[in-house]
């Protein structure tokens, strides 16, 4: 069954502007109803119905009748029309897509003018030469086979159970239109230096010249033109959690494009305490990273959370508990999260999304728990036979770190996480640091470590064995631990089944159990080396229910003061590291 959440779905879902880091005036939204049908293998068509964007026709929220499946081989075909001012169309003109899962293919009054593949990464159509004033039809044609090929999935399955959850498929994030002069800001890229205190800005706008104004709140502190590139240089205080500082910035050209933006100045690293022990570190300075695995699943939108407030909310509460961290895990939200992250203060590890065959439990969890690790080049071990497979992973490395590159609050990419769909990770840890030498790679989370040397952490995945440091020459980090589960009747996905990794029946045993875990076992651990803790899990997720609150949101399980006092006292043992 799929519960409702509290928030409530307005006329226009996720309305607000979908880019904070490049914000534009003259865009236009094109969430809202839609008319979809399904087109089956012999090419015969379903009956239209309506459907609200960008919920996934599987979800509650998107209006589709309850029970929807898109079987082998049938397409979704989605449709609208809409009114394009005159006045909006300027030189260029250009429609945006924040994710379709999990192939598609974009018609504008009756011209194909795009097509992607990759259910979690954007995409851009330039419509310059389609889209005219008045009336316009828009076209979207959907495939979904990411469950049962080796396309990026995450943690869909047709086999759901478990860790494994409800596929989805189709439009599942924002639909916009924005128009801008022929010579216009792109291709944005902010680099900040803590250690330097300055930032590198890098634009593109056809060798135009472009104006730069920096702001500390409401004051004017900079002004400056530049064309490319530019370094600004300023006392600037420094971002973190606990003084989430950004400094607003607007880009413009002298065509008449303006770009309003924002940035951090941080920095993530390594270095070695006074004990000889490696330590991660925030500014220069040891840090502990304290955080939740965050799925970002919700029982009325699947992967679509279902409005901005919700996503707030969210993250406010894990605030008030004391956490300072968040692994997303095997997903990308919309880029207004990254933001509400950005400017609440939470760090944020980013998992990329992996596909490939159908994975071994023997060879991808049970044989790694006696410590058996296996070479990733090994791609029929791995189910990882399918060279088109592969390549859509590598792509979608590129089209994440592009899309995600600015955000002050990612702080750890995390491209292969227990096995699923890992291959060659040295080369991609390599590749990745590369392209981002100013963050972290925790390169295969959990297990099948590739040797020191060839990742950048010793990364352990621990639910039924003791905690422990092993001895390690790189930062030692708990990825993966807790899982504590309880059951709260009326607030399940089903009443039958349920999957924990240690289960309790009331708030009080839980609780308790919690403490216990933090207090006694982990925190004495941080002494000897740990650099950091990811609990699972925020929240339950279908039948998986050791959340911290349950799928439908509405009941916290671990009240938030005392989970604050625990986080408290794990924050009081890292300031002692030096």
């Amino acid at each position: 069954m799929n519960l409702k959440t509290k928030y409530a779905v307005g006329k226009l879902p996720h309305g607000e502007y979908p880019r904070p880091q490049m914000r534009r005036e003259d865009w236009v939204c094109l969430n809202g109803t839609w008319d979809l049908c399904k087109r089956k293998p012999d090419g015969s068509v379903t009956d239209w119905q309506k459907i609200l964007v960008p919920f996934s026709p599987e979800t509650v929220n998107s209006g589709v009748a309850e029970g929807f499946v898109l079987e082998v081989g049938e397409e979704l075909i989605y449709q609208r029309s809409f009114e394009a001012d005159a006045s909006l169309l300027r030189g260029v003109t250009l429609l945006h897509f924040g994710a379709v899962d999990s192939e598609c293919k974009v018609f504008l009054n009756g011209k194909s003018v795009s097509s992607h593949v990759g259910g979690f990464t954007a995409f851009v159509c330039d419509v310059s030469d389609v889209i005219r004033p008045g009336q316009n039809e828009l076209r979207v044609e959907c495939r979904d086979e990411a469950t049962r090929n080796s396309g990026a999935r995450g943690k869909q399955s047709d086999q759901r159970g478990g860790i494994w959850y409800t596929p989805q498929s189709g439009i599942w994030q924002t639909v916009w239109l924005e128009s801008m002069p022929r010579a216009y800001i792109r291709d944005l890229k902010i680099v900040p230096d803590a250690q330097e205190k300055r930032v590198e800005i890098f634009a593109q706008s056809d060798g135009e010249e472009i104006e730069l104004t920096l702001f500390d709140g409401e004051r004017e502190i900079l002004s400056t033109s530049f064309v490319g590139h530019v370094t600004l240089s300023h006392d600037f205080e420094l971002w973190s959690p606990e003084h989430p500082k950004l400094y607003d910035f607007t880009l413009k050209t002298r065509s008449g494009d303006l770009v309003r933006s924002y940035f951090g100045v941080r920095s993530f690293g390594k270095t070695t305490d006074k004990n000889g022990r490696a330590r991660l570190t925030l500014n220069g300075k040891p840090y502990f990273f304290n955080g939740v695995l965050d799925q970002g699943y919700w029982s009325d939108g699947m992967l679509t959370y279902p409005s901005d407030e919700a996503a707030i909310e969210e993250l406010e509460r894990l605030k008030a508990m004391g956490f300072n961290t968040l692994r997303k895990h095997i997903k990308i939200e919309p880029m207004r999260w990254y933001y509400h992250c950005d400017r609440l203060g939470l760090v944020v590890w980013q998992d990329f999304v992996n596909g490939g065959g159908e994975y071994s439990f023997a060879h991808v969890a049970a044989l790694p728990f006696l410590g058996f690790h296996h070479k990733d080049h090994d791609y029929k071990y791995f189910a990882r036979e399918d060279a088109r497979g592969r390549e859509e992973f590598w792509t979608s490395v590129d089209e994440t770190l592009s899309q995600l590159g600015n955000c002050v609050s990612i702080g750890v990419w995390v491209p292969f996480n227990e096995g699923w769909g890992q291959f060659d990770s040295a080369s991609v840890t390599e590749h990745i640091r590369k392209t981002d030498p100013t963050r972290i790679i925790d390169s295969v989370s959990g297990w099948h470590d590739q040797g020191v040397g060839k990742t950048e952490l010793r990364s352990l995945h621990t639910y039924y064995t003791k905690l422990k440091v092993p001895k390690d020459t790189r930062p030692v980090v708990l990825s993966e631990f807790g899982g504590y589960s309880m059951k709260i009747d009326g607030h399940v996905f089903d009443e039958e089944k349920e999957f924990g990794y240690k289960k309790f029946r009331d708030a009080n045993a839980l609780l308790g159990a919690v403490r216990t875990l933090y207090l006694k076992k982990l925190k004495p651990l941080i002494a000897k080396g740990l650099c950091g803790c990811i609990y699972t899990q925020v929240s339950d997720v279908e039948e998986e229910i050791n959340g911290l609150w349950t799928y439908d949101r509405e009941i916290v399980k671990l009240p938030i003061e005392e989970m604050k006092k625990i986080n408290d006292e794990i924050a009081a043992e890292a300031e002692k590291v030096e």
